[in-house]
Protein backbone atom coordinates (compact mmCIF):
# COMPACT_ATOMS: atom_id res chain seq x y z
CA UNK A 1 0.00 0.00 0.00
CA UNK A 2 3.03 2.36 0.89
CA UNK A 3 4.67 1.24 -2.68
CA UNK A 4 1.65 2.22 -4.46
CA UNK A 5 0.98 5.96 -2.44
CA UNK A 6 4.77 6.51 -2.82
CA UNK A 7 4.14 5.72 -6.96
CA UNK A 8 1.25 8.00 -7.03
CA UNK A 9 2.89 10.63 -5.25
CA UNK A 10 5.77 10.67 -7.93
CA UNK A 11 3.34 10.82 -10.85
CA UNK A 12 1.61 13.95 -9.38
CA UNK A 13 4.83 15.89 -8.83
CA UNK A 14 5.83 14.51 -12.10
CA UNK A 15 2.84 16.15 -13.58
CA UNK A 16 2.56 19.29 -11.52
CA UNK A 17 6.44 19.51 -12.65
CA UNK A 18 5.30 19.47 -16.33
CA UNK A 19 2.34 21.69 -15.94
CA UNK A 20 4.63 24.46 -14.64
CA UNK A 21 7.32 23.65 -17.23
CA UNK A 22 4.53 23.93 -19.98
CA UNK A 23 3.19 27.67 -18.45
CA UNK A 24 6.72 28.47 -18.48
CA UNK A 25 7.51 27.69 -21.94
CA UNK A 26 4.12 29.36 -22.90
CA UNK A 27 4.80 32.72 -21.19
CA UNK A 28 8.11 32.89 -22.73
CA UNK A 29 6.17 32.22 -26.10
CA UNK A 30 4.07 35.15 -25.55
CA UNK A 31 6.78 37.45 -24.39
CA UNK A 32 8.87 36.80 -27.61
CA UNK A 33 5.98 37.87 -29.58
CA UNK A 34 5.69 40.50 -27.79
CA UNK A 35 9.07 41.80 -28.21
CA UNK A 36 8.81 40.68 -32.18
CA UNK A 37 6.29 43.70 -32.48
CA UNK A 38 9.06 46.31 -31.25
CA UNK A 39 11.32 44.77 -33.55
CA UNK A 40 9.39 44.96 -36.53
CA UNK A 41 8.79 48.60 -36.33
CA UNK A 42 12.25 49.29 -36.12
CA UNK A 43 13.06 46.80 -39.24
CA UNK A 44 10.69 48.17 -41.20
CA UNK A 45 12.43 51.76 -40.42
CA UNK A 46 15.84 50.46 -41.35
CA UNK A 47 14.48 49.59 -44.50
CA UNK A 48 12.45 52.69 -45.22
CA UNK A 49 16.28 54.39 -44.40
CA UNK A 50 18.06 52.19 -46.70
CA UNK A 51 15.25 53.11 -50.02
CA UNK A 52 15.76 56.79 -49.09
CA UNK A 53 19.26 56.54 -49.07
CA UNK A 54 19.16 54.61 -52.20
CA UNK A 55 16.87 57.16 -54.02
CA UNK A 56 19.33 60.09 -52.40
CA UNK A 57 21.88 58.85 -54.21
CA UNK A 58 20.13 58.27 -57.67
CA UNK A 59 19.11 62.29 -57.30
CA UNK A 60 22.56 63.20 -56.84
CA UNK A 61 23.95 61.23 -59.83
CA UNK A 62 21.35 63.06 -62.03
CA UNK A 63 19.44 59.83 -62.57
CA UNK A 64 15.80 61.22 -60.78
CA UNK A 65 14.87 64.57 -60.69
CA UNK A 66 13.66 66.04 -57.59
CA UNK A 67 10.13 65.70 -57.95
CA UNK A 68 10.62 62.32 -58.82
CA UNK A 69 12.47 61.56 -55.90
CA UNK A 70 9.88 63.24 -53.39
CA UNK A 71 7.21 60.95 -55.12
CA UNK A 72 9.31 57.89 -54.79
CA UNK A 73 9.98 58.87 -51.09
CA UNK A 74 6.57 59.53 -50.22
CA UNK A 75 5.23 55.80 -51.77
CA UNK A 76 8.10 53.86 -49.67
CA UNK A 77 6.94 55.53 -46.42
CA UNK A 78 3.13 54.70 -47.11
CA UNK A 79 4.88 50.76 -47.62
CA UNK A 80 6.70 50.50 -44.99
CA UNK A 81 3.99 51.78 -42.62
CA UNK A 82 1.37 49.56 -43.91
CA UNK A 83 4.09 46.71 -43.66
CA UNK A 84 4.32 47.99 -40.02
CA UNK A 85 0.12 47.66 -39.57
CA UNK A 86 -0.15 44.31 -41.08
CA UNK A 87 2.94 42.44 -39.48
CA UNK A 88 1.71 43.90 -35.84
CA UNK A 89 -1.81 42.75 -36.37
CA UNK A 90 -0.75 39.59 -37.40
CA UNK A 91 1.88 39.13 -34.39
CA UNK A 92 -1.48 40.30 -32.53
CA UNK A 93 -3.51 37.77 -33.75
CA UNK A 94 -0.91 34.86 -33.03
CA UNK A 95 -0.97 36.34 -29.26
CA UNK A 96 -4.63 36.15 -29.32
CA UNK A 97 -4.53 32.23 -30.68
CA UNK A 98 -1.97 30.86 -28.11
CA UNK A 99 -3.98 32.72 -24.99
CA UNK A 100 -7.07 31.27 -26.68
CA UNK A 101 -5.90 27.74 -26.85
CA UNK A 102 -2.78 27.44 -24.30
CA UNK A 103 -0.09 27.17 -27.33
CA UNK A 104 -2.19 24.14 -28.50
CA UNK A 105 -2.27 25.76 -32.07
CA UNK A 106 -0.40 26.03 -35.47
CA UNK A 107 1.35 29.06 -35.47
CA UNK A 108 3.22 30.61 -38.29
CA UNK A 109 6.84 31.54 -37.82
CA UNK A 110 8.08 35.28 -37.82
CA UNK A 111 7.74 36.23 -41.87
CA UNK A 112 9.89 39.26 -42.65
CA UNK A 113 9.37 41.46 -45.50
CA UNK A 114 12.06 41.12 -48.29
CA UNK A 115 14.99 42.91 -47.31
CA UNK A 116 18.30 42.85 -47.79
CA UNK A 117 18.46 41.06 -44.51
CA UNK A 118 16.74 38.28 -46.05
CA UNK A 119 13.28 35.76 -45.00
CA UNK A 120 12.02 32.97 -42.99
CA UNK A 121 9.15 31.54 -43.34
CA UNK A 122 7.52 28.59 -41.79
CA UNK A 123 5.01 26.71 -39.47
CA UNK A 124 5.23 25.47 -35.79
CA UNK A 125 3.10 22.70 -34.45
CA UNK A 126 3.25 21.94 -30.51
CA UNK A 127 6.48 24.54 -30.58
CA UNK A 128 8.20 22.20 -32.89
CA UNK A 129 8.89 23.15 -36.61
CA UNK A 130 7.07 21.81 -39.13
CA UNK A 131 8.33 23.44 -42.30
CA UNK A 132 10.48 25.94 -42.47
CA UNK A 133 12.07 28.13 -45.25
CA UNK A 134 15.06 30.49 -44.83
CA UNK A 135 16.37 32.72 -47.78
CA UNK A 136 20.01 33.68 -48.57
CA UNK A 137 20.97 36.71 -46.94
CA UNK A 138 21.69 39.76 -49.65
CA UNK A 139 25.33 40.24 -48.59
CA UNK A 140 25.64 42.78 -51.30
CA UNK A 141 23.33 45.28 -53.08
CA UNK A 142 22.49 45.23 -56.78
CA UNK A 143 25.10 47.22 -58.51
CA UNK A 144 23.36 50.36 -60.02
CA UNK A 145 25.80 51.13 -62.73
CA UNK A 146 27.80 48.28 -64.33
CA UNK A 147 30.19 50.09 -66.42
CA UNK A 148 32.56 46.90 -67.62
CA UNK A 149 31.40 43.40 -69.46
CA UNK A 150 33.64 40.72 -70.55
CA UNK A 151 33.24 38.16 -73.50
CA UNK A 152 35.48 35.37 -74.50
CA UNK A 153 36.37 35.93 -78.06
CA UNK A 154 37.11 33.85 -80.98
CA UNK A 155 37.97 34.66 -84.78
CA UNK A 156 38.49 32.23 -87.82
CA UNK A 157 39.37 33.11 -91.54
CA UNK A 158 41.65 33.67 -94.44
CA UNK A 159 45.73 34.63 -93.79
CA UNK A 160 48.31 35.34 -96.24
CA UNK A 161 51.08 38.33 -96.90
CA UNK A 162 51.74 41.25 -98.56
CA UNK A 163 55.03 41.56 -100.24
CA UNK A 164 56.79 44.79 -100.97
CA UNK A 165 56.85 45.90 -104.48
CA UNK A 166 54.05 42.88 -105.17
CA UNK A 167 50.33 42.71 -105.45
CA UNK A 168 48.17 40.39 -103.65
CA UNK A 169 46.91 38.43 -106.27
CA UNK A 170 50.82 37.21 -107.38
CA UNK A 171 51.06 35.83 -103.64
CA UNK A 172 53.21 32.87 -102.91
CA UNK A 173 50.72 31.30 -100.71
CA UNK A 174 47.94 29.70 -101.05
CA UNK A 175 44.41 31.67 -100.72
CA UNK A 176 42.06 28.90 -99.43
CA UNK A 177 44.75 26.58 -97.55
CA UNK A 178 46.37 29.82 -95.88
CA UNK A 179 44.09 30.56 -92.52
CA UNK A 180 44.37 31.92 -89.21
CA UNK A 181 42.56 31.55 -86.08
CA UNK A 182 42.31 33.44 -82.82
CA UNK A 183 41.02 33.21 -79.36
CA UNK A 184 40.83 34.89 -76.09
CA UNK A 185 39.60 37.36 -73.63
CA UNK A 186 38.52 40.54 -73.65
CA UNK A 187 36.70 43.40 -71.20
CA UNK A 188 34.44 46.47 -72.95
CA UNK A 189 34.32 49.67 -70.35
CA UNK A 190 31.78 52.45 -71.30
CA UNK A 191 33.50 55.77 -71.34
CA UNK A 192 31.31 58.02 -71.01
CA UNK A 193 29.33 58.62 -67.62
CA UNK A 194 25.72 59.33 -69.54
CA UNK A 195 26.47 57.64 -73.17
CA UNK A 196 27.26 54.21 -74.55
CA UNK A 197 28.24 55.25 -77.96
CA UNK A 198 31.75 54.48 -77.38
CA UNK A 199 32.96 51.61 -75.40
CA UNK A 200 36.69 50.97 -74.63
CA UNK A 201 37.71 47.42 -75.81
CA UNK A 202 40.75 45.70 -74.19
CA UNK A 203 42.26 42.55 -73.38
CA UNK A 204 44.50 39.32 -74.30
CA UNK A 205 44.40 36.90 -77.83
CA UNK A 206 45.94 34.15 -78.55
CA UNK A 207 46.76 34.27 -82.60
CA UNK A 208 47.61 31.65 -84.72
CA UNK A 209 48.69 32.50 -88.59
CA UNK A 210 49.31 30.19 -90.99
CA UNK A 211 50.95 30.42 -94.25
CA UNK A 212 50.89 27.36 -97.17
CA UNK A 213 53.24 28.10 -100.10
CA UNK A 214 52.73 26.72 -103.41
CA UNK A 215 53.75 24.94 -106.42
CA UNK A 216 55.43 22.44 -103.77
CA UNK A 217 57.63 24.87 -102.34
CA UNK A 218 58.50 25.14 -98.72
CA UNK A 219 59.93 27.29 -96.09
CA UNK A 220 64.30 27.36 -96.10
CA UNK A 221 66.29 29.27 -93.35
CA UNK A 222 69.60 30.09 -94.43
CA UNK A 223 71.26 32.37 -91.88
CA UNK A 224 69.44 35.48 -90.81
CA UNK A 225 66.95 34.94 -94.61
CA UNK A 226 64.61 33.02 -95.08
CA UNK A 227 63.33 32.17 -98.04
CA UNK A 228 61.01 29.67 -100.38
CA UNK A 229 62.77 26.72 -102.30
CA UNK A 230 60.96 24.20 -104.22
CA UNK A 231 60.66 20.42 -102.18
CA UNK A 232 62.85 17.24 -103.92
CA UNK A 233 59.36 15.24 -103.05
CA UNK A 234 55.72 15.55 -104.38
CA UNK A 235 54.18 17.42 -101.19
CA UNK A 236 50.94 16.64 -99.59
CA UNK A 237 50.82 19.93 -97.62
CA UNK A 238 53.36 22.47 -96.59
CA UNK A 239 52.47 24.92 -93.97
CA UNK A 240 54.44 27.66 -91.44
CA UNK A 241 52.59 28.38 -88.45
CA UNK A 242 53.36 31.45 -86.39
CA UNK A 243 52.02 31.63 -82.85
CA UNK A 244 50.96 35.23 -81.26
CA UNK A 245 50.06 36.05 -77.67
CA UNK A 246 48.53 39.44 -78.17
CA UNK A 247 46.87 42.24 -76.23
CA UNK A 248 44.82 43.99 -78.40
CA UNK A 249 42.72 47.54 -77.64
CA UNK A 250 39.87 48.99 -79.42
CA UNK A 251 37.52 52.25 -79.86
CA UNK A 252 33.92 50.87 -80.50
CA UNK A 253 31.69 52.70 -81.63
CA UNK A 254 28.03 51.86 -82.18
CA UNK A 255 23.69 52.43 -80.94
CA UNK A 256 22.74 50.53 -77.60
CA UNK A 257 19.67 50.03 -75.65
CA UNK A 258 19.21 52.08 -72.21
CA UNK A 259 17.30 49.36 -69.50
CA UNK A 260 16.18 51.53 -66.68
CA UNK A 261 14.70 49.85 -63.71
CA UNK A 262 14.41 51.57 -59.98
CA UNK A 263 17.31 49.36 -58.74
CA UNK A 264 19.66 49.47 -62.49
CA UNK A 265 20.33 50.47 -65.43
CA UNK A 266 22.00 48.68 -67.59
CA UNK A 267 23.11 49.16 -71.73
CA UNK A 268 22.59 46.83 -74.47
CA UNK A 269 24.67 46.19 -77.13
CA UNK A 270 22.67 42.92 -78.59
CA UNK A 271 21.31 43.29 -81.99
CA UNK A 272 22.69 46.45 -82.42
CA UNK A 273 25.36 47.64 -85.14
CA UNK A 274 29.12 48.26 -83.74
CA UNK A 275 32.66 48.95 -85.41
CA UNK A 276 35.91 48.82 -83.64
CA UNK A 277 39.34 50.26 -84.13
CA UNK A 278 42.52 49.63 -82.67
CA UNK A 279 45.76 47.89 -82.80
CA UNK A 280 47.42 45.22 -80.89
CA UNK A 281 50.99 44.21 -79.52
CA UNK A 282 52.90 41.29 -78.05
CA UNK A 283 55.18 38.62 -79.03
CA UNK A 284 55.79 35.28 -80.72
CA UNK A 285 56.03 32.29 -78.77
CA UNK A 286 56.93 29.96 -81.42
CA UNK A 287 57.01 29.11 -84.96
CA UNK A 288 57.01 25.95 -86.91
CA UNK A 289 56.66 23.98 -90.33
CA UNK A 290 55.08 20.62 -91.03
CA UNK A 291 55.31 19.08 -94.01
CA UNK A 292 53.34 15.75 -95.44
CA UNK A 293 54.67 14.06 -98.44
CA UNK A 294 55.60 10.70 -100.38
CA UNK A 295 59.19 9.34 -100.52
CA UNK A 296 60.08 6.02 -101.83
CA UNK A 297 56.04 5.02 -101.31
CA UNK A 298 56.28 5.36 -97.92
CA UNK A 299 54.07 8.34 -95.84
CA UNK A 300 56.23 11.06 -94.42
CA UNK A 301 54.96 13.73 -91.86
CA UNK A 302 58.03 16.34 -90.90
CA UNK A 303 57.52 18.93 -87.73
CA UNK A 304 60.27 21.77 -87.44
CA UNK A 305 59.88 23.91 -84.58
CA UNK A 306 62.83 26.54 -85.17
CA UNK A 307 62.78 30.03 -85.72
CA UNK A 308 62.64 30.50 -89.04
CA UNK A 309 64.03 34.46 -88.65
CA UNK A 310 60.36 35.34 -87.54
CA UNK A 311 59.90 38.74 -85.45
CA UNK A 312 60.12 38.43 -81.71
CA UNK A 313 57.50 41.41 -81.48
CA UNK A 314 54.38 41.49 -82.91
CA UNK A 315 52.01 44.54 -83.39
CA UNK A 316 49.67 45.67 -85.97
CA UNK A 317 46.48 47.36 -86.64
CA UNK A 318 42.91 45.74 -86.46
CA UNK A 319 39.26 46.23 -87.08
CA UNK A 320 35.88 44.90 -86.89
CA UNK A 321 31.71 45.64 -87.90
CA UNK A 322 29.31 44.07 -87.77
CA UNK A 323 25.94 43.30 -85.72
CA UNK A 324 25.57 42.05 -82.18
CA UNK A 325 28.18 39.04 -81.84
CA UNK A 326 28.92 38.49 -85.47
CA UNK A 327 31.51 40.68 -87.25
CA UNK A 328 33.38 40.94 -90.02
CA UNK A 329 37.50 41.47 -88.76
CA UNK A 330 40.36 42.53 -90.56
CA UNK A 331 44.00 42.56 -88.80
CA UNK A 332 47.72 43.96 -90.48
CA UNK A 333 51.02 43.17 -88.80
CA UNK A 334 53.30 46.46 -89.41
CA UNK A 335 56.17 44.15 -87.78
CA UNK A 336 57.59 42.19 -90.74
CA UNK A 337 57.21 38.43 -90.99
CA UNK A 338 60.82 37.51 -91.63
CA UNK A 339 63.31 39.94 -89.75
CA UNK A 340 66.12 41.59 -91.94
CA UNK A 341 64.70 40.22 -94.66
CA UNK A 342 65.81 41.66 -98.36
CA UNK A 343 62.04 41.68 -99.38
CA UNK A 344 59.63 42.87 -96.90
CA UNK A 345 56.79 40.73 -95.79
CA UNK A 346 53.85 41.30 -93.49
CA UNK A 347 51.02 38.92 -92.36
CA UNK A 348 46.78 40.00 -93.48
CA UNK A 349 44.11 38.24 -92.10
CA UNK A 350 40.71 38.71 -93.10
CA UNK A 351 37.70 36.80 -91.50
CA UNK A 352 34.76 36.62 -89.11
CA UNK A 353 34.75 37.45 -84.93
CA UNK A 354 32.61 36.25 -82.45
CA UNK A 355 31.70 37.91 -79.23
CA UNK A 356 30.01 35.34 -76.94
Amino acid sequence: MRTITLYLASLFLLFLSHQVAGQEKYEKKIEVLKAQKEKITQQEKDALKFQIKDINRRVSKGDLSAEEAKLLKAEAAKKRAKNIENRIAIVENQILLLERNQDDALVLMESDTITHEGFRFGIDIDGKPAFSFRSREWKKDIKYDRRTYSDFVFAIGLNNAIIEGQSLDDSPYKVGGSRFFEMGWQWRTRIFERSNWIRFHYGFSFQFNGLKPDDNQIFVQNGNQTVLEEFEFELDKSKLRMDNLVFPVHFEFGPSRLRKTEKSFRYSIQNQFRIGLGGYGGFNLGTRQKLKYSRNGERVKDKFKRDYNTSDLIYGLSAYAGFDGILLYAKYDLNPIFKDATVKQNNISLGLRFDL
